[in-house]
């Protein structure tokens, strides 16, 4: 029996109804937020004290996070899935 991860079509954060679990982590120059749903991993806020914030975001669940820019961040929804 094993467990594979299949990525389904983002949703925009503001629209979705998964409340995420953030974790809020102040750093000398900067802050970064960790958003989880399911105890997943999916994205980080990073908002340094000079600059604008952005986001890395783990797309497809595979541990790559890629940089996105803006206030909207899209939220992958993955499922797992019993084989």
């Amino acid at each position: 029996m094993s467990l594979a991860l299949v990525a389904a079509t983002p949703a925009l954060a503001q629209s979705t109804d998964v409340e995420p679990d953030v974790t809020i982590r102040q750093l000398e120059e900067r802050t970064i937020e960790e958003y989880r749903v399911n105890g997943q991993l999916y994205a980080i806020k990073i908002t340094p004290k000079v600059g604008p914030s952005y986001y890395l975001v783990d797309e497809d669940g595979d541990g790559n996070f890629a940089r996105q820019s803006g206030d909207q961040i899209a939220i992958p929804r993955w499922v797992l899935i019993e084989w």
